[in-house]
């Protein structure tokens, strides 16, 4: 009689974040901005410690322009680029990424005026919600397809403008394991980046076993005293020595899974960084995430330069998204050149007029400045 879709997922898929560096925060103790769910005072202290000459009011300031930011009606373009900029006051820092503050909130409402809605799970880098994660009960399709509908009615709602565009990545899932052929995605957990529309949840699939015992955080003393707290404050204690609940903590779910491939403190920085890009499409502006299959590629290519490989192939199937993940690359491999003192180019060659006008068409609406060589001699 204990056990709902909170006590069965939402419990134990904030512990296992917990594990992963999350520190959960009751929203019995704490204050947030409500307009943007940002909260001031986690904000102020990550911004200071990460920029050590700013002042307190130039950090209050600065959270007033990002809240500006936030207005616009951009799929929350302006504010990604404020957040991923290197340059000037940071609010992430990339170098250290252990240096910013992580936590982990419940049913943190998303409101403006009469409209609202609750994630399940919110995450906040440096008091900024960044990502939220909704859990469902497995084998209930009727209540899948729901939610689906669900997220793109929130995504249309022009009163969630400003919780969209601060958002990064939503994930969706119902704990059950990807069917395989299925036509519609809902069975298994699924990330998205935000829409103005209908989100693309995409599926994920580790290339590698995740190495557990270093990302997770050990099963003793403090962690025990941590979850007490948890299902206290969630008025769940009652729970914690079920076998059901027990079996659920397990970090080998589809929902723990995804989280430990999307949200552990590595992968998070690169998603943050290099897997998010705005692209002009002919309905609008939308936002696009690297598929799993880029990531890894990409991964597959620093690798082998670390170790001295100087060329490669990547072998793609027709329709994987190869030209954006030669965008995406682009980004990547600029940094990775420029933090060891080279100022890389990038060369795309084709061997058809069509796809030279494709490709270019395809970079220029991903924001990048595009030449096109016609002649050897302009080569």
């Amino acid at each position: 009689m204990f056990f709902s879709e909170d006590s069965r997922f939402k419990l134990p898929c904030i512990l296992h974040l917990v594990r992963l560096g999350y520190h959960y925060l009751s929203l019995k103790e704490t204050f947030w901005d409500e307009e943007t769910n940002i909260f001031p005072a986690l904000f102020s202290q990550a911004v200071t410690r990460i920029n050590p000459e700013l002042t307190a009011e130039e950090s209050t300031r600065l959270l007033t322009d990002v809240k500006l930011l936030l207005d616009n009606e951009d799929l929350g373009k302006a504010f990604y680029e404020r957040l991923t900029a290197r340059s000037g006051i940071r609010l992430i820092d990339f170098e250290n990424f252990d240096n910013n503050s992580f936590h982990v909130v419940t049913e943190l409402t998303c409101k403006n005026g009469d409209d609202e809605f609750r994630p399940d799970i919110t995450l906040l880098v440096n008091g900024m919600p960044l990502v939220f994660i909704e859990v469902k009960k497995p084998h209930n399709r009727d209540g899948v397809l729901a939610e689906h509908s669900r997220i793109t009615t929130r995504s249309r709602n022009p009163k969630f403008r400003r919780f969209i565009n601060i958002t990064q990545l939503m994930v969706f899932s119902n704990n059950m394991e990807y069917a395989d052929g299925a036509s519609q995605p809902i069975e298994g957990a699924f990330y998205a980046s935000p829409s103005y529309d209908a989100p693309i949840f995409n599926y994920f699939r580790e290339e590698a076993a995740a190495d557990l015992p270093h990302l997770l955080a050990p099963e003793d003393d403090s962690l025990e005293q941590t979850e007490n707290y948890i299902l206290r404050d969630n008025n769940l204690a009652i729970i914690k020595h079920s076998p059901e609940f027990l079996t659920n903590k397990s970090p080998d779910t589809p929902t723990h899974r995804i989280c430990t491939s999307l949200f552990s403190r590595q992968r998070l920085s690169f998603l943050l960084q290099y897997a998010l890009v705005y692209v002009k499409e002919r309905n609008g502006l939308h936002k696009h995430v690297m598929r799993y299959p880029q990531l890894f590629a990409t991964h597959a290519i620093a690798k082998k330069l670390d170790a001295g490989t100087k060329k490669g192939i990547i072998w793609h199937t027709q329709g994987s998204g190869k030209t954006a993940l030669a965008y995406y690359n682009t980004r990547f491999l600029a940094d990775y050149f420029q933090r060891r003192g080279t100022i890389a180019k990038f060369y795309f060659i084709v061997d058809r007029i069509d796809l030279l006008i494709q490709s270019q068409r395809e970079f220029s609406s991903r924001g990048l400045n595009v030449h096109t060589v016609n002649s050897r001699s302009a080569f």
